[in-house]
């Protein structure tokens, strides 16, 4: 570690009053306390990082022992601190300090680290309905993307002091905190959220890099020669070189980067030694993962661990716990006094607080009644949703939405709805967020907005862009963040001019077969209401909305209410056949329309428009019978995409199974196939 820690800045660091040697006592006798959680967790399970949580207990035990604000017996507590294990694969670091400050985490769920149901998985999992373990405040372990969720949590905060405070009242004045390590900052994401964060001024965020010189294949230095104190300075970052290991300087330190409300995020390097405390493996790549278990009973011994004892805590550690605890709750119940205060004053407000964070919204199938009928002159959908947005930023207050850089294009910008951020017209009451062309930061910051638990947010590019961010969808998805939503237009070949850079083939079927993502694709105007309704109403995973450039032909035979409550349940009859059922054209989004005209002069002919399969395959076997009946097996389905999904409901499909090219969309369209002509001819051809 260097010889010299200081600030890399122009600022005298306000150092605190140092700790007492009491405290500093208990905080280091805790410290190794962790350190043997983590071993005994580790060693048990075979399986395991330990490098981290032996390296970092110092910081741990200064966040969770006395800098941070919480309530371990509200860990929803609204105005808590967050703090973010962005190095995820270091979760027995998190799960250790939960378990010693009090959290619901028994010393049972560490014995049971990595197994089956338990609520320590290998990874920190944000509570679903597949872990609840209180205190995880995000989905970690694809590095980076923590320090990036971190920024999300930031910018929620900041607009939930702007929107809730009053003069009289400060109700929302937290930080957030996230511990990352190398690999977080060599993945671009935390660049992209790095420079985010300074250009909109979140102070209110502290990074804790765990400098250990140390990745998992070879030391540090090996893939890495940066100056990363100047790179943050560069960003405009308020920058920390400390010693990791010494309480009085992490405990300064983290006081001061609290303290200082001067607009810069920020970023402490916390100098440590990998596996400390295992001398056969600590200050090398070998201590980074399982490699020290052989050594878990000498190591203990040596940091003063009882020998022979396993998930060893002391009395006097939890005693010192139950005194930070008893601290925390004065301080949670003076939040309270006013916090009741601030709701007896602004009775309003605390509704639609109250609405915001227990995610209280009108049911879809009400939703749709309070949004005016669309217009019936053909149509792009991306600007169907732009009329939408405004409905549903009415409908649901804390709804905001954002961009990388297509505000103009993808036309989700909330009129009236103001610019979030500092500086020009921006103010962090703003309702519209602009990412810059950081696609893969955006993705991640709707994720901490959705963590942070009080705004609901979506995010727009083209769809083509989509797999810059995909990672983020993925997590999105597996923690069940209902709060998110992803606006992606230019769908298709339709694109046109653009090419093939720009045309998506193969990227609805990608995000289609991604977990729990709900993937809308409407038709017309009256779909895009059903699917913009179901994302802000979906309780259980995010929705991602899928728009057309071009013109698109309403189905104005059919009552418009009729094609919201059939989009809102992923498939529905569009056209129902005149004569006996001999054929079942099934299509979706722009292809719709061309599934109509071909059946408009077949008696025998049913038109099934499928904006959302998810959906659909959720409704009850009763539903799906009635619109898919098993009898008729002459069935054809239509997309300006990849085909291989649709054989699930027909037997053949007209799709695009190659890249598009350079020329007029509906050139485009026509050259592949994408017309009534060619699909009334394939149809022709099933006899």
């Amino acid at each position: 570690t260097p010889a010299k820690f200081g600030v890399r800045q122009g600022v005298k660091l306000q150092m605190a009053t140092a700790i007492d040697a009491e405290t500093k006592t208990s905080l280091a006798t805790a410290a190794n306390e962790a350190r043997g959680l983590a071993m005994d967790s580790i060693a048990a399970a075979h399986s395991g990082h330990m490098g981290l949580p032996l390296g970092a207990a110092e910081i741990g035990a200064v966040l969770y022992g006395s800098q941070m604000t919480y309530n371990a017996a509200d860990p929803k507590w609204m105005n808590r601190d967050r703090f973010i294990l962005s190095a995820g694969h270091g979760s027995m670091f998190l799960y250790s300090w939960l378990n010693l400050a009090g959290f619901d985490l028994p010393i049972d769920e560490l014995k049971q680290f990595r197994q089956y149901h338990s609520m320590t998985p290998g990874h920190p999992e944000f509570p679903s309905s597949e872990h609840n373990t209180p205190g995880i405040e995000s989905t970690t372990g694809p590095l980076g993307q923590g320090v990036a969720n971190a920024v999300g949590f930031a910018a929620s905060e900041k607009m939930a002091e702007a929107v809730y405070n009053t003069d009289e009242h400060k109700i929302f004045d937290h930080h957030i905190f996230a511990l990352a390590g190398d690999g977080c900052f060599q993945e671009g994401v935390s660049a992209e959220s790095a420079a985010f964060a300074a250009h909109e001024k979140l102070d209110n965020l502290i990074i804790l890099y765990d400098a250990n010189e140390v990745t998992l294949d070879k030391m540090a230095e090996y893939t890495q020669s940066e100056d990363i104190l100047k790179r943050y300075e560069a960003y405009g970052w308020e920058v920390y070189d400390i010693d990791g290991h010494d309480l009085d300087v992490v405990e300064e330190t983290i006081a001061a980067a609290k303290a200082s409300d001067n607009g810069k995020p920020k970023f402490i390097k916390c100098n440590t030694i990998i596996g400390k405390g295992m001398e056969e493996t600590e200050g090398t790549n070998a201590a980074h993962g399982e490699a020290g278990v052989p050594y878990v009973d000498k190591a203990k011994k040596n940091i003063g661990l009882p020998e022979g004892e396993k998930w060893y805590v002391s009395e006097g550690t939890r005693d010192f716990f139950k005194t930070v605890q008893e601290k925390n709750t004065a301080n949670y119940d003076e939040w309270q006094k006013t916090f009741a205060a601030w709701s007896e004053a602004n009775p309003e407000l605390a509704k639609q607080l109250d609405d915001a964070i227990n995610d209280n919204v009108l049911p879809a199938e009400e939703m749709i009644t309070k949004i005016a009928q669309q217009g019936t002159d053909a149509e792009a959908t991306r600007v169907s949703g732009n009329k939408i947005i405004q409905d549903i930023a009415a409908l649901v207050p804390n709804y905001v939405s954002g961009s990388a850089d297509l505000h103009g294009s993808c036309r989700n910008y909330i009129n009236d709805g103001g610019n979030y951020g500092a500086g020009f017209d921006k103010t962090y009451a703003g309702k519209n967020l602009y990412f810059g062309i950081r696609e893969h930061s955006m993705g991640s910051i709707l994720n901490g907005f959705a963590y942070h638990g009080i705004f609901k947010i979506s995010g727009s590019t083209f769809l083509v862009f989509v797999d810059y961010f995909r990672p983020t969808i993925r997590v999105a998805s597996l923690s069940e963040l209902n709060r998110v939503s992803y606006v992606l237009t230019h769908d298709s070949i339709g694109v046109g001019e653009d090419g093939p850079t720009h045309q998506p083939v193969e990227t609805v079927s990608g995000l289609r077969v991604i977990p729990n993502l709900d993937v809308y694709r409407p038709g017309d105007a009256e779909e895009t209401v059903a699917a913009m309704v179901h994302s802000v109403t979906r309780k259980d995973g995010p929705t991602a909305l899928i728009f057309s450039r071009q013109n698109m032909a309403q189905n104005n035979d059919m009552d418009y209410m009729e094609r919201r409550t059939g989009a809102l349940k992923g498939g529905y009859v569009a056209k129902k056949e005149s004569a006996d059922l001999e054929l079942i054209i099934l299509a979706t989004g722009s292809e719709v329309e061309h599934a109509l005209a071909a059946a408009a002069d077949m008696p025998g002919a049913r038109v099934v428009s499928m904006p959302c399969m998810d959906v659909f395959d959720r409704q009850s076997d009763e539903y799906k019978e009635e619109v898919l009946p098993a009898a008729c097996t002459k069935r054809i389905a239509m997309e300006a995409g990849v085909s291989g999904l649709w054989y699930k409901y027909a037997s053949k499909v007209v799709g695009v199974d190659k890249f598009g090219f350079s020329a007029p969309g509906g050139t485009v369209m026509k050259e592949y196939g994408m017309t009534a002509d060619n699909l009334k001819a394939e149809i022709a051809s099933m006899d």
